[in-house]
């Protein structure tokens, strides 16, 4: 099973969404059967670690994203992963501006899919600290049930 989660830039959102469902399949010992991913609709900044209070809160609640880089994504996306999961319906709609015909690939938004409190994950760049926060408890609710959603496909 391939996974690749999508933000606007890959600096918040989607590398805490990678890093934290990371830390799911290695603690269920997955790791060999699950590639996860991360993925910006934006090239601003490609290259570039997460932001670095993205990094702050991630660390704080034992997740390390220090290794990951920002990229783009890109049409070759919808060919090499199962689902693809965006943080926000602008997301959604950008990924489905580029998704190629005939593609298999499932797109969602991502906590919408999972039918939590609230249908998308809110963008905290430019907000405060508790904005990450508040990703962060979103991103570990979805991380648990897309764990068990996957556990029962493979």
């Amino acid at each position: 099973m391939r996974v690749l989660f999508v933000c606007l830039g890959n600096i918040c959102r989607s590398p805490t969404a990678e890093g934290v469902f990371r830390d799911r399949v290695r603690a269920a010992g997955l790791e060999e059967r699950i590639r996860i991913d991360s993925a910006g609709t934006g090239d601003w900044h490609v290259g570039k670690a997460p932001d670095i209070r993205t990094r702050r809160a991630a660390r704080l609640r034992g997740y390390d994203l220090e290794a990951l880089r920002a990229r783009q994504v890109c049409r070759e996306d919808f060919a090499r992963f199962d689902l693809i999961l965006a943080m926000d319906r602008s997301n959604l709609r950008d990924l489905q501006a580029i998704r190629p015909q005939g593609t298999a690939a499932e797109l969602d938004l991502y906590l919408h899919r999972y039918a939590l409190e609230e249908d998308e994950v809110p963008d905290p760049y430019y907000g405060g600290e508790e904005g990450f926060e508040r990703v962060l408890d979103l991103l570990e609710r979805a991380g648990d049930e897309l764990l068990a959603e996957i556990r029962r496909r493979l």
